[in-house]
């Protein structure tokens, strides 16, 4: 058996030492898996609305050429009756854009 009364403790003071420190590692660790999984969410949520933010900047292009093309078939179209709708997509759907001088457009 070591001689645990050399370091001025006894064998009683250590076992109760162990397990103040096991408690202790018990509650670090749960702390621990608590921050963990609060900085994952955040981290996650952050992930989820930085591509919903690149996902809409890469469609102001769509929406862009769809207000072209609207602009395009008025200009086109302008000096006759003849309504023209015109067709978009925006994030794989297709949008219809009623010509603004269509009484159904106002």
């Amino acid at each position: 058996m070591p001689n645990v009364t050399a370091l001025g403790i006894t064998l009683d003071t250590a076992k109760n030492i162990a397990i103040g420190v096991v408690v202790v590692f018990l509650v670090g660790s749960l702390l621990a898996a608590w921050l963990m999984k609060t900085i994952v969410q955040k981290i996650a949520v952050a992930a989820v609305l930085a591509l919903l933010a690149f996902a809409v900047w890469t469609q102001r292009t769509s929406l862009q050429e769809c207000a072209d093309k609207v602009q395009e078939n008025f200009e086109l179209d302008g000096t006759t009756a003849n309504f023209v709708d015109t067709d978009c997509t925006f994030f794989g759907f297709e949008v219809t854009i009623s010509d603004p001088r269509s009484p159904d457009a106002g």
